[in-house]
């Protein structure tokens, strides 16, 4: 379960954008699996600056409490609002409706430098 057109960090992350403007970040099905019942998500405002590799937010479920990186640097052009009522919804369509952020990057090539699904699914599977 590891959609071909999106791009994907070792923290289990993925972006999905063309380099164009805006990109959409999520957690990857495996890492909600892990997690378990996701039950609260802390994001940061639309405005802020965020760094590649730097926390940009967390996730909490019945298990842990989980750091949420930023893929990329930029600037949060906006946050699911739809998940402070309902953050369960990153459980059942984590590539979805369970998005987390938009980050519009400040090198929009960034994301080129992220995991390829291949080597993503290499990344899980080890």
């Amino acid at each position: 379960m590891i959609p071909e057109d999106l791009r994907y960090t070792a923290e289990h992350e993925w972006v999905a954008g063309d380099g164009s403007g805006t990109v959409r970040i999520g957690i990857t099905h495996f890492a909600q699996d892990a997690l378990g019942d996701i039950v609260y998500v802390q994001l940061p405002d639309p405005g802020t600056a965020v760094a590649a590799g730097e926390s940009l937010g967390e996730i909490e479920s019945t298990k842990s409490v989980s750091e949420i990186y930023a893929p990329v640097s930029g600037t949060v052009a906006a946050r699911n609002e739809a998940l402070g009522d309902t953050p369960e919804v990153i459980n059942t369509d984590p590539y979805g409706a369970g998005w987390l952020v938009e980050i519009t990057p400040d090198d929009p090539t960034a994301v080129d430098g992220l995991l390829t699904p291949g080597a993503y699914r290499e990344l899980t599977e080890s």
